[in-house]
Parts: structure tokens; sequence; C-alpha cells
């Protein structure tokens, strides 16, 4: 993701509005490092995951208003009964903090998930701790595995704060989003 802003916000809100704008903002969270992890339970315990893309906020010229980007997904799970299923995510930043950076400076990022499509608000994660108890709508007895271009099944939800683009320092920011999943 790449920000372009003011060094600080209190210049920032002085500045000519036109001239304020994070211009450029991009990441390339969803595309990152992808990996599928699965539990050792059984063999016929799987899960895949389809429909991710590179996420782009594009250019903010808004200080005052989250940035949201919210992506569905095609989450099979089939580990019947309930088809259950849990997701980990891990940034790039230090210890697998959701940030991005640019040079020395970074600007922290949201990541939200729901086991169901068409959210634009879901569960908070916290960078390397599992959310558990998710269920797929797809699973054992469905025919589908993701393989085929279902319907999606789940929604990504990434947002950048307003008050973290006001206080970022200038410059293009990038950064990695790796989410590994596993049946339950």
């Amino acid at each position: 993701m790449s920000p372009r802003c003011r060094p600080n916000a209190a210049t920032a809100r002085q500045a000519d509005p036109a001239k304020r704008r994070l211009t450029a903002l991009r990441a390339a969270l969803a595309a990152a490092a992808l990996g599928l992890v699965a539990a050792p339970a059984s063999a016929a315990d799987t899960v895949r995951i389809s429909g991710l893309s590179d996420v782009a906020f594009g250019s903010i010229s808004s200080f005052s208003t989250d940035a949201v980007n919210a992506q569905d997904v095609c989450l099979y799970a089939k580990n019947p009964p309930q088809n259950a299923y849990r997701i980990t995510a891990s940034g790039s930043g230090a210890g697998g903090a959701f940030t991005l950076s640019s040079g020395t400076a970074t600007l922290p990022f949201e990541v939200q998930w729901s086991d169901r499509a068409g959210q634009t608000v879901g569960t908070q994660l916290v960078a390397n701790q599992p959310l558990t108890a998710q269920n797929s709508s797809i699973g054992a007895g469905s025919a589908d595995d993701c393989s085929s271009g279902v319907a999606a099944t789940a929604s990504l939800i990434l947002i950048l704060r307003s008050a973290a683009v006001a206080a970022a320092s200038s410059g293009d920011y990038s950064g990695s989003l790796t989410l590994l999943v596993a049946p339950e």
C-alpha cells in the first residue's frame, strides 16, 4: 500500500485540501503470501480458499473518513459436522503486525473477517492469533470445493483508520498479509 500525505497532521490540516491527498495508496495484501495449513486431524479434513485479490485503496483525499476495502472470498472447509475452520492472519510488520511501511515510516491497518459473504464489518483479527469457530457454508456433502468458482462464502475486510492516515509521513507504503486457514 502506498500513501502520500503531509509530514504530520497539523501541517496537513493547514495545507490546501487539494495538496493534502494521500495518493497512490495500494497494497498487495491479499495476493501476498497466502498460506493454507491443514491441521493434522484426518485425511477427510480439508480447507480451500480462493477469490483473494490485491487490495488498492486508490487516492485518499479525506483524512476524516476511514478507508475500507472489503472483498468476498470462497472458503471451503470439509470438517463434519459443522465445517468449522480457524483463520490466522499476520502482517509484514514487526512480529507479524498489520503495518505498511515506507522506508522507516509505518502505517497500521486493521484486518477483520466474517464467515459470511457480502460483509463490510467483521470480527477484528489480532496478528498471529487464530479466530476460531468459523463455519463454511460449503463443506461436507458439497460437490463444490471452491475450485469451480462457487459464490463467495466469507469476507475479508481491510481498514485504514483516518487518524493513522492523517498522521502518516509522506511516502509510498507497501506491505503484505498472510492468511493461514485450518479445519477445526
